[in-house]
């Protein structure tokens, strides 16, 4: 399972962990995967309802597209990592009084290799 209940002691994952395990699962290969596949890529230590409840989440967010083959479903994402990325930092700045504080306050705290490829990328042209 996911982790024991509280009465085993260990810690159970968040929802969103288990999010970002599926979809790790997915940009990890070109082709769609069954619900099974991706419980079977991720160890198997998680039920396979919990893995469809899952992708199920992650559908109704758009992050992930369902092919239907018969009657067994697929998944793909509908974005790679650095889109989701992308957006989630577009929304952090979005949700904040502040958006040139928290970019400074963002900027401020890059490794020397992420600053350098900031500069290049605002030194391109358009």
């Amino acid at each position: 399972m996911a982790g024991t209940s509280p009465r085993g002691g260990g810690e159970r994952r968040s929802a969103g962990a288990l999010e970002s395990e599926v979809l790790a699962a997915l940009w990890a290969t070109e082709d769609a995967l069954s619900p099974a596949e991706i419980q079977d890529r991720l160890g198997g230590d998680l039920a396979y309802n919990t893995v469809h409840t899952i992708l199920k989440r992650l559908y109704d967010k758009g992050l992930v597209l369902r092919d239907v083959d018969g009657r067994r479903g697929a998944y793909r994402p509908a974005k790679n990592a650095a889109e989701v990325t992308a957006d989630a930092m577009r929304r952090a700045l979005d949700r904040g009084p502040d958006p040139i504080a928290a970019l400074q306050q963002f900027v401020s705290e890059l490794t020397p290799q992420e600053e350098q490829a900031l500069r290049d990328l605002l030194d391109e042209e358009p």
